[in-house]
Parts: C-alpha cells; structure tokens; sequence
C-alpha cells in the first residue's frame, strides 16, 4: 500500500487535508518550504507515524527528487497526491498591474505544478495506479468573480489546464487527475485580510478536505479529467 503526498501542507487548506486523510488511516508525506519546518514538525507530533514532514521546494526539480528518495523508503511508492501549494500573492486591475505580479503568479501557481505533475506521474505511470488532485479557484469557471486580479485568475486557469491535458495523457495508465475550484477558503489568512466579510459563506478546509478524499479514493475511479465547483455560499 503506498501514501499520499500532500504540498502545501502547513497551509490551511493542507494541514486539514493531511489531519482527515490520516484520519482516515491514510499514510501522509506532508511537504512544505524550509519556512514551514517547525509548523510540519508540529503535525508530526500531532499525528504520529502516519505523517512523514518533508522540507521541500514544490517548484523545484532537484528538491522532488531529493524527497522521493526521502518518502518512498519510508512509506512507500506516491499512490496519491494533493498539490495544495501555491495561492494568492496580491492583485490588481490588469491595467495597472506589472511583470512583477504576473512572475510571481506564474511561479507560485502555475510552475509549482508542473513541476509536481512532472515528478510525480512518471512513478504512477511506471506502477499503473494513481490519483492526483490540484488545487484551481473558482475563478476557473467565474473569471468575473476576480475582477482586480486577473493574473491570479489566468494562472488558475493554466493550473487546470495542466490537470486536464495530463489526466488524458494517463488515463490509460491507470492514473487519474482532477482538480477542485474553491471560492474563498476559510482560513485564517483569509479572515485577516478579509476581515468584514461573514466567513461562513466560504468554503471550510474540512469540507474540501472531503471532497479531494474522495477524488483520491477508489469510489472515484471512473472519475479523471474533472473539475469539480466547491462554492460553499460565496
């Protein structure tokens, strides 16, 4: 039986993702930024030997290889992925935007992806079993709903494009991706910087967290190439 990656994994999003699939009895490579190591070491002593914390760039190549080496020993072969990492890093109207903002959207989101994508379907391929699950936005479907922030919507955008073209390149491997569109996410990032608005529209962790279980469990198998809306009230 082999584990699932989570990225991201001291984020709101994938802390809750990572606590409902050990939960659950899964066994967990919880991966985050050399800024998130006390905070995935914290997750470690919170659920035990289920969790394995790994320091590691999502976006960089040398960094997954040097972490498979790391997981695989350890867990197992990557039967699952959740690629929570990336987000929001600021936005303005097109118009007034820069290559700055574009730059760094692009990277956050779009090469983070890729290059998790990349190093992690050729193993599913080789084994013939997998199932991954990247995070899109809302804005996917909606673009008007993230007027002020086009690039943050376009780099969404080309996230589940990715998904979509890759889920057909393996689905006769026996390999599965998907994508969930979140609106705003409950987190405690978001009731910071978004302080008047009633969070209780928004989408909870947990109830996403479902959600990607589900995407990754075999109930789903006849499901690759989706992108499923999880709106909440929003």
């Amino acid at each position: 039986m082999g584990c699932i990656v989570v990225t991201g994994a001291a984020g709101g999003l994938g802390s809750a993702v990572v606590r409902h699939l050990v939960a659950a009895g899964g066994k967990v490579a919880a991966v985050g930024a050399a800024r998130d190591r006390e905070a995935l070491s914290a997750l470690a002593g919170e659920l035990g030997a289920a969790l394995l914390p790994v320091t590691a760039d999502a976006g960089a190549k040398d960094d997954w290889a040097r972490a498979l080496t790391e997981i695989e020993p350890k867990l197992g072969p990557v039967a699952g992925a959740v690629l929570t990492v990336g987000g929001w890093r600021g936005g303005k109207a097109l118009a007034a935007s820069d290559d700055d903002e574009w730059d760094a959207m692009q990277r956050v989101n779009v090469a983070t992806i890729d290059r998790s994508l990349r190093a992690l379907l050729p193993g599913m391929v080789a084994r013939r079993a997998g199932s991954i699950v990247v995070i899109g936005s809302r804005a996917v479907e909606r673009p008007w709903t993230s007027t002020g922030a086009a690039t943050y919507a376009a780099s969404k955008a080309a996230v589940v494009a990715l998904a979509e073209v890759a889920a057909a390149e393996v689905r006769e491997h026996g390999v599965r991706v998907n994508a969930v569109l979140p609106s705003t996410i409950d987190t405690k990032a978001n009731r910071a910087a978004m302080p008047s608005v009633d969070p209780s529209i928004w989408v909870s962790p947990e109830s996403l967290a479902g959600v990607i279980a589900f995407l990754l469990s075999d109930a789903s198998r006849d499901v690759s190439g989706a992108a499923i809306p999880v709106y909440g009230r929003a």
